[in-house]
């Protein structure tokens, strides 16, 4: 589908500088942009970029000014990341294509779905589902019994949502991502043998929740794991039971939290973090990849980094001292050489 730059203009409540009639059907990267495709510039690293692209229309800045000649079509708008942000979101919506409910679907009689729902082929609605309005289901998912989404939620293929589990408004729930798998509870009995502790809890997924690829988010033995609102979760992390994960935390890839730990809000966690359980980590805080966290952290706003973690600046200094440390223990090593010496 093609778009005017007067159109994107009045879609991003922007101004058009150049041509008004200019046309795109695509969207590029600025160093990469070619004809019939719009970018943007947010970065001014990439600023050099705006006088060789060639991109058709480029989303700038109200205030940008130009050093030298531009030969694309510029909108200005207040925000450019943001603004640019809502045209891939548009542009991902156009590719999805019409909503329609595969005939190859299983949807149990006794479940509830709402308007406006696409469901792929192969996949599963067990007995008593809820399901709200405007909800996308790729093929292959499964959603089980007593499970309650909300509206405008995507499941990518291969979801699977396991019974009584709550899915808010806004989720997003990329291929493989396992919701209410039976959390990691073994008592044991003897030198050898374990008996499993039935997990009779669930997972709460709030609403604008967005999880990636084989992410696994464990159900509660009693009560619930719950993720708050406006969480973001990389691909390939590790929620363990009845772990709480506060509001627009977000944590990259490969990372893993035992069970029972309370995460704050707006806490930023760096890829390959593990965090021992029945911690509590404070608001705000940002932790380093590879940190391993074996204690609550209780100051609002820390940064650390390391294994065991501690404060970012002390490590950063530690590791500047392991790299020295050949020649410190050459220098100690002398030094008690010349003390024995002397007293020799």
């Amino acid at each position: 589908m093609e778009f005017s730059a007067q159109q994107i203009a009045g879609f991003l409540n922007g101004v058009v500088e150049g041509k008004p009639e200019t046309k795109v059907w695509d969207l590029s990267k600025i160093e990469d942009g070619g004809e019939g495709t719009m970018t943007f510039l947010a970065n001014p690293k990439y600023t050099p970029y705006v006088y060789t692209t060639k991109a058709s229309i480029v989303v700038v800045s109200k205030d940008f000014t130009p050093s030298q000649e531009v030969k694309a079509t510029l909108i200005r708008v207040d925000d450019p990341y943001q603004s640019f942000a809502k045209l891939l979101a548009m542009f991902d919506n156009m590719s999805k294509g019409k909503k329609e409910v595969s005939s190859l679907a299983f949807i149990s009689g006794s479940a509830t779905t709402g308007k406006d729902m696409s469901i792929g082929a192969f996949s599963v609605i067990g007995e008593n589902a809820v399901i709200g309005d405007n909800v996308n289901i790729y093929p292959q998912v499964y959603i089980g019994n007593h499970v309650k989404i909300g509206n405008n939620c995507t499941f990518y293929p291969g979801v699977k949502i396991y019974h009584k589990c709550v899915i808010g408004n806004d989720c997003i729930l990329h291929s493989g991502v396992i919701i209410g798998s039976d959390g990691f509870g073994f008592a044991p009995q003897n030198e050898k043998d374990f008996v499993k502790l039935p997990q009779l809890g669930n997972v709460i997924l709030e609403d604008f929740v967005e999880i990636g690829s084989n992410t696994t988010v464990d159900r509660a033995t009693l009560g619930s794991t719950i993720i708050r609102r406006g969480v973001k979760l990389d691909n390939l992390i590790q929620v363990a039971h009845n772990v709480e994960i506060g509001e627009n935390t977000v944590i990259a890839a490969q990372s893993g939290i035992s069970g029972s730990t309370r995460i704050g809000k707006n806490c930023m966690i760096a890829g390959q973090v593990g965090i021992i359980g029945h911690l509590t980590i404070a608001d705000n805080v940002k932790i380093g990849a590879q940190s391993g966290i074996g204690g609550s952290i209780t100051e609002e706003g820390a940064i650390v980094m390391g294994s065991p973690a501690i404060d970012a600046r002390k490590t950063r200094r530690n590791y500047i001292h392991l790299a020295n440390l050949d020649g410190i223990v050459k220098r100690i090593n002398h030094l008690e050489k010349l003390l024995k010496d002397h007293k020799e």
